[in-house]
């Protein structure tokens, strides 16, 4: 059942995912679109990287958050879409092996317009050690429950 602006609270928090992050994946996303030595060549990360191994870009940090955030909260609920994302942070490296998940807070619901309202939500991916490895806060837009 699809919920609605009118149907999600301040301070509701939820728990969503379980994403196992590869080497290969790591190493393809980055030589595509970040393709800096100590996210594509795992030898010179090792010995010449100050986080000792190959990392995953911030970019696909964001990118695998989505996905869980997409899967677990924004399929859910009748979203328009977004209009921005606030206060994005890389807080720790994510590497090969590394097991995310994401808890999404809502901050602030405001009434929009007649059709949609606006969430603030914080984000927040978090590793198998349950260190916060990334955060931002989204600016979504959804729709009001009409009734005719």
């Amino acid at each position: 059942m699809v919920r609605y602006f009118e149907d999600v609270a301040v301070d509701e928090t939820g728990v969503y995912g379980s994403y196992e992050v590869t080497l290969e994946e790591l190493v393809s996303f980055a030589e595509q679109y970040d393709p800096q030595w100590f996210h594509i060549d795992p030898d010179r990360a090792a010995e010449e990287s100050m986080y000792g191994s190959v990392i995953a870009s911030g970019w696909h940090t964001a990118s695998m958050t989505m996905r869980l955030l997409v899967e677990g909260f924004l399929n859910e609920i009748a979203t328009l879409g977004a209009k921005g994302v606030d206060e994005l942070r890389w807080y720790k490296p994510v590497r090969p092996g590394d097991t995310l998940r994401v808890r999404n807070t809502i901050l602030e619901t405001y009434e929009e317009t007649e059709h949609r309202g606006l969430i603030h939500a914080k984000t927040e991916t978090l590793n198998q050690d349950d260190n916060v490895v990334f955060s931002m806060i989204g600016l979504v837009m959804v729709s009001r429950q009409t009734t005719d």
